[in-house]
């Protein structure tokens, strides 16, 4: 499989397949491909899994498309913001945040990730149920805005306002802690906690999260009274 992603604000990426190659998608996640595509929709995995899909931001159905020949198929990007290619193989997972995934090759697993610590997952947002990719094959993840990637060393931390996380890998930990003074957390603006990643491990991060955005919306938005 060969692919291109196109676009800056509203990404497209563009699979290349040869005969019997195939690719995963929730349902609707098609934006345009050849005729010679043949489609069948499953719950990859039994229906097990297709909850732990939904629980992960997905939808229970994936569809399966499968090259009849040399065929394209491409993916666009929901939201103004960035696709992003990964590498997936043992010892090399990925942890993306809700919603991310895109598409995949077939031999990628997505399955939903709970945070282990009961704080982070209460109070750390983003942080308390994320998507675990796994598997072999290449998937494209979707981000929100720009991305900026850091490498931390063992034991480096990075500090992250809830929602900006978009990705890392699984061998980064992460938790929350709260901010720090009883006027910090009530008018600093920046709520209660904040989520810390702790390295070894690659994060990405996302300028423009989806929530964040429609907080900036919502006083702008007409009210059922008005």
């Amino acid at each position: 499989m060969r692919y291109e992603i196109k676009g800056e604000t509203l990404p497209v990426v563009v699979c290349y397949l040869e005969a019997g190659e195939k690719m995963v998608t929730e349902g609707g996640g098609m934006s345009w491909m050849s005729p010679n595509m043949k489609m069948e929709t499953t719950t990859n995995g039994g229906l097990g899994k297709a909850f732990g899909r939904m629980f992960s931001g997905e939808k229970m159905f994936q569809n399966v498309y499968t090259a009849q020949g040399a065929g394209m198929i491409a993916f666009a990007s929901s939201f103004p913001g960035s696709i992003r290619a990964f590498e997936i193989a043992p010892g090399r997972e990925m942890i993306f945040q809700k919603s991310a995934f895109l598409a995949s090759e077939m031999g990628v697993n997505l399955s939903v990730h709970f945070n282990k610590k009961v704080g982070a997952g209460l109070f750390g947002g983003e942080g308390f149920i994320l998507q675990k990719i796994s598997g072999n094959g290449i998937a494209f993840a979707e981000f929100d805005g720009h991305v900026v990637e850091y490498e931390l060393k063992p034991g480096q931390q990075i500090v992250i306002d809830t929602g900006h996380l978009a990705a890392m890998t699984a061998d980064c930990r992460i938790d929350i802690q709260s901010v720090p003074g009883v006027k910090n957390m009530l008018f600093g603006g920046e709520g209660f906690f904040n989520t810390v990643i702790t390295g070894p491990g690659r994060v990405w991060l996302q300028t423009m999260p989806v929530s964040n955005v429609a907080g900036a919306l919502r006083p702008y938005l007409p009210t059922g009274n008005s």
